[in-house]
């Protein structure tokens, strides 16, 4: 089949976590022989900032990290209905601007492809008239990170069905490196977030590793003077963006990572992680997360990794687990179990397609499941 993926941009993750999932999803979908197009914006804010900070070596990075995907750009004057007349599958991310998900949604009516609209921002309930002001009328269905995200559709009336449909990891990419070994205690690989997690950064990052006097590396964009300040008073060395094909190999070089939820998140849209908690566990690091609810019980809290409520419960996981190797290496084991039993792209793969045949795609209820065969 030939899918058509809408995104802000695959080429660029600078400050754009979205690109994670979708590039998982889509190579796994070319691993399974479907030809994969992706569009973006060709002055899309993530990837503009990344060029001008990286510089056109970032576009040419992508390409030799992931041949398979192929990105196509896109302006005011390009031929939409072209290529969505040769598609069978289109999937729309939040983060395409409403007039053109609503000439999508137009096209789709006199198109013979499956349209999906994909959610994974908090804007369904932070923001709920710049997602009530979307056409979705001709969507045959929308995808949403958690169940806390499909039952504010469902109550709002958006769309015509709606499906929970988690980020995961690419455990293509994301897997242990157990030729490197640890160098340094800690890595946090996080943006700044427009405030949504300052308090949190300073509770659950600055002032643990301050009182441990921990030697790592945060990895992050869009940090203040202050924030960069305050990290270089801990002694974490603070080095930017970093691409996404380099992040394996920066968890290996460190003996733990954490996990820091936004602020909207947590207080809004329970049940969602960030997929870099996905991708963490996946390589075979411990992790310890600041607070947010597993209300859909994704994870084993206290065997794939630890919770701690506040900075001080931080502190002591953090000290527990650089102290004791037995720890250490269990969180990992399960952590990394976890993921290849059920947060793979192979998994989410599966889970579209059950989804496409729910909507009425023929083609889609002929395909065995990946991780069926597999077992």
């Amino acid at each position: 089949m030939r899918f058509l993926f809408y995104t802000h941009s695959a080429v660029s993750d600078w400050n754009h976590g979205n690109a994670h999932f979708q590039r998982g999803i889509m190579r796994e979908l070319a691993a399974r022989g479907h030809e994969v197009v992706a569009l973006e914006p060709t002055d899309g804010w993530s990837r503009s900032n990344l060029v001008a900070q990286q510089g056109p070596f970032a576009v040419e990075r992508f390409r030799k990290d992931f041949p398979e995907l192929m990105a196509v750009t896109y302006g005011s004057a390009f031929e939409h209905e072209a290529w969505l007349a040769g598609a069978d599958i289109v999937i729309v991310h939040e983060w395409t601007e409403k007039d053109l998900v609503a000439r999508i949604g137009q096209a789709r009516a006199y198109c013979n492809f499956t349209l999906l609209f994909h959610d994974t921002h908090h804007r369904a309930v932070s923001a709920t008239q710049a997602i009530a002001a979307l056409q979705l009328d001709h969507y045959d269905g929308v995808l949403v990170f958690g169940e806390v995200l499909r039952e504010s559709y469902l109550r709002a009336g958006w769309g015509k069905r709606v499906f929970t449909w988690h980020e995961a990891a690419d455990d293509r990419l994301f897997k242990p490196c157990p030729e490197i070994d640890p160098v340094s205690d800690l890595v946090w690989i996080g943006n700044w977030g427009d405030d949504e997690r300052s308090a949190e950064i300073a509770e659950f990052l600055i002032q643990p590793v301050s009182a441990l006097r921990l030697s790592g590396t945060v990895h992050g964009v869009r940090y203040p003077p202050d924030a960069l300040t305050a990290l270089a008073d801990t002694g974490l060395r603070y080095e930017g963006w970093i691409a996404n094909a380099d992040v394996p190999k920066a968890f290996a070089r460190h003996r733990v990572t954490m996990h820091i939820p936004r602020r909207p998140y947590r207080e809004s849209l329970p049940g969602i992680p960030t997929i870099r908690m996905f991708e963490a566990l996946a390589c075979g690091i411990p992790l310890v997360s600041a607070p947010w609810s597993d209300v859909e019980g994704l994870f084993r809290a206290g065997t794939d990794f630890l919770f701690a409520r506040n900075g001080a419960e931080m502190r002591g996981h953090l000290r527990d687990v650089l102290n004791d190797s037995q720890l250490a290496e269990a969180l990992a084991a399960s952590g990394l179990e976890t993921i290849l039993a059920r947060h793979t792209c192979r998994h989410r793969a599966d889970e579209l397609f059950a989804i496409l045949a729910a909507c009425g795609n023929r083609d889609a209820t002929e395909i065995k499941p990946a991780t069926e065969a597999a077992a």
